[in-house]
């Protein structure tokens, strides 16, 4: 059986609960990752990844958007007399889907993504600067043992809907598993169980 220790990545890159988010996107772009357990001195207490930096940037740039608009309105209103008023149509102010923004801004995200955040509209990467990791961190942490099997972590991150699992020895955290490690233990043929004939005859 294959265990959780044969496959995982024992050099794991952490990031600490008060990092900012503009740091910890910067180091995701450096080790090429795409998220990172989070450490209070030797203890986990979350995971975040990269989704969790866009989708927050989105969601403060569409709450700023939404309240520079507001203004507008209401300073553009107060400049119109009740006659004029009477004139207007109805406004409609249904609200865009929720990740709109998120999806015009980066429908494409990839290995560009942090100069995306520091060209972007709105001061993205001054948002990043000004919030820490732990604003945005998952705190339920997916975790398993090094002794876990590597399809008990796919059967895992299958029913969780994640794409790595911290591989933990009591609290101490020793290693990271991804579905790109398990990926690569079924095109190396790591799983195939192996059948055994044996010669009976004498």
């Amino acid at each position: 059986m294959l265990k959780l220790q044969d496959i995982m990545t024992r050099d794991v890159t952490v990031v600490a609960s008060d990092m900012t988010l503009r740091r910890a996107l910067e180091l995701f772009a450096q080790r090429h990752i795409t998220g990172a357990p989070v450490l209070e001195g030797k203890k986990v207490v979350g995971v975040v990844s990269a989704t969790d930096l866009l989708t927050f940037v989105a969601t403060v740039s569409e709450e700023t958007e939404d309240a520079e608009s507001s203004a507008q309105r209401t300073e553009e209103w107060d400049e119109l007399s009740e006659e004029d008023a009477r004139e207007l149509p109805e406004i409609d102010e249904e609200d865009e889907a929720a990740g709109s923004y998120f999806t015009e801004l980066w429908s494409a995200p990839g290995p560009d993504a942090e100069s995306q955040l520091r060209e972007g509209p709105l001061g993205a990467h001054d948002v990043l600067e000004e919030h820490t990791v732990e604003e945005v961190m998952t705190r339920e942490v997916c975790k398993l043992s090094p002794d876990d099997s590597v399809t008990a972590a796919a059967d895992y991150m299958r029913r969780a809907n994640v794409h790595r699992i911290l591989v933990l020895k009591g609290r101490e955290l020793r290693g990271i598993v991804t579905t790109m490690d398990i990926t690569r233990a079924v095109a190396d043929h790591k799983l195939s169980a192996r059948t055994y004939v044996f010669n009976n005859s004498t």
